[in-house]
């Protein structure tokens, strides 16, 4: 009897392993297979996404949040940046669903320059990109509402001291919220009598560190005790359409630690943390809600003009649309603003009346989320 009782534990074991493997193939053949079903080239930029207006009052908060952007890099040369060196157009399409929001958030992959002063050199072009918006390019990102962004990745530091410079002065001189630098780990502001505390989090150097969870929980702490709202940021995981997965495990990418964004996500929560927006892989990964709190564990390529690969799953991005509530910082509900971009030529992110970002969050949500799962409907809208 206790044989047969071994036998069928080890036999159930096996299954529960081979299923999940299962689950997970199937997951990026599923995703696969509807990428290439569409042919790119041909579609329709008509609008067709509405906003779900959800009923609001005195305590719900709107946040908006989207992943990387980098409209152009003045390395190799000024082929990488838009036509008559004007990136004024790129965000226009999607720019009307950042409006009636409170906070709206991106990550700004690269710095600002206008020469290639400090750029850094890269010996494998394969493997090493350098990142430089011209210094102008800085006031897209105000004229299209964000009010706070993170300079935490692993390229804010492609010019030196003299981007990261650039970056402060321009970032400050709009008046847009920014964090990340290891020499300003948080920010502190107010919108509408809410006081937001955001801190943002990379494996590079010169960023604060995403594996460094003691810190992490003490900077969330501290903005806990005099914030209403805390908002954590992070670049981080495997880059690359091989690595749509949360593991659960630290990632590694080209030999670097990029963190275990899992266990830093819901470190973070549980140190008090009101919501945690990743990026960091260029392609969208799972949601969670933890603790009644919204995780998004990458947002993908949101706007990025030149040397990033937007093919296939890489050019697809959310926009996320987040409803809280002012005084716990709980998740009452979200939308998914599906976009994509397609290159040649790469005019910004689109709004997709295919609404292909969402099938594919849905698909890696239930895969890769055990538990806390939110439902995520067919139109975008995420509930718990």
């Amino acid at each position: 009897m206790n044989k047969f009782l071994s036998f069928s534990f080890l036999l159930i074991i096996s299954l529960f392993v081979a299923n999940k493997s299962y689950a997970q193939d199937t997951t990026a053949k599923a995703i696969a297979d509807t990428l290439a079903k569409i042919d790119t080239t041909s579609i329709s930029i008509e609008n067709s996404t509405k906003i779900i207006n959800e009923p609001t009052s005195v305590d719900t908060i709107t946040l908006i949040a989207v992943g990387d952007i980098m409209l152009g890099s003045v390395v190799p040369n000024m082929s990488y940046c838009p036509p008559n060196n004007d990136a004024s157009h790129l965000l226009e399409e999607v720019s009307p669903y950042f409006k009636n929001a409170d906070v709206v958030f991106c990550n700004v992959e690269g710095t600002f320059s206008d020469t290639k002063l400090g750029a850094k050199n890269c010996n494998d072009p394969k493997t090493c990109f350098t990142f430089g918006m011209p210094r102008k390019y800085a006031k897209c990102f105000k004229d299209a509402g964000f009010n706070v962004v993170s300079v935490a990745n692993n390229h804010s530091g492609d010019f030196g001291e003299y981007g990261k410079k650039n970056a402060k002065h321009l970032l400050d001189s709009l008046e847009i919220n920014w964090a990340g630098f290891t020499e300003k780990p948080t920010a502190e502001f107010e919108v509408n009598g809410i006081k937001y505390g955001f801190c943002a989090f990379a494996p590079n150097q010169g960023t604060v560190q995403i594996t460094d969870h003691a810190h992490a929980c003490e900077l969330v702490k501290k903005l806990k005790e005099t914030c209403d709202i805390v908002i954590v940021s992070f670049h981080g995981g495997a880059e690359g359409r091989d690595h749509q997965h949360v593991t659960r495990q630290y990632e590694t990418f080209l030999g670097q630690n990029r963190g275990n964004v899992y266990k830093f996500a819901h470190t973070v929560i549980d140190a008090g943390a009101d919501i945690v927006l990743g990026h960091g892989p260029h392609v969208t990964r799972a949601v969670e809600i933890y603790k009644n709190k919204f995780i998004a564990y990458s947002m993908g390529n949101f706007a990025t003009y030149s040397n990033i690969n937007i093919t296939g799953v890489n050019g697809l991005a959310p926009i996320f649309r987040v409803k809280m509530d002012s005084k716990t910082g709980n998740f009452i509900s979200a939308q998914i603003i599906p976009t994509y971009q397609i290159k040649p030529p790469n005019k910004g992110p689109h709004i997709d009346s295919q609404k292909r970002v969402i099938k594919v969050i849905q698909d890696l949500t239930k895969t890769d989320i055990y538990d806390n799962i939110p439902n995520i409907s067919d139109e975008g809208i995420i509930t718990q």
